[in-house]
């Protein structure tokens, strides 16, 4: 799974004015012939990145090329169940990536666009905002 290999600092603030606004950055294909472009903000977790991109893998029978264009590196921390309050902020949980409507999360080439478009189709359910399959013809 997706995990920053060092941080300045262990725990951040939630910060959920990020998900406001549209993307600019990283709202245009770069890699690709085709893509997965988000239509709603949200967080996205290592797991859900992951299970996405095994999803796309095993379709396309490991053929193709496939860019991932989030990375998870805000940690979100959890406190433990039945713990009262006070005593601290929580031990990091997870590691999760704002997304912003507009912004391309995932880029596929070298399969024709009915397989890309059912892959980026499954991949889509794994994720926790509402996507489209976009193509470099389209964008």
């Amino acid at each position: 799974m997706l995990a920053p290999k060092k941080q300045k600092f262990r725990k951040m603030f939630r910060g959920r004015s990020a998900l406001k606004g549209k993307a600019y950055r990283g709202s245009t294909m770069s890699f690709g012939e085709f893509g997965l472009k988000a239509l709603s903000a949200g967080e996205i977790t290592a797991r859900q990145i992951e299970a996405a991109r095994r999803s796309i893998t095993h379709y396309c029978k490991r053929g193709g090329k496939i860019w991932i264009r989030v990375f998870p590196h805000k940690p979100l921390t959890e406190k433990g169940a039945e713990t009262p309050m006070g005593s601290g902020k929580g031990a990091v949980d997870r590691f999760v990536d704002t997304v912003k409507p507009g912004k391309i999360i995932f880029e596929m080439d070298g399969v024709t666009e009915e397989v890309a478009r059912e892959a980026l189709r499954r991949a889509a359910h794994k994720l926790p905002m509402k996507c489209k399959f976009v193509s470099k013809i389209s964008v």
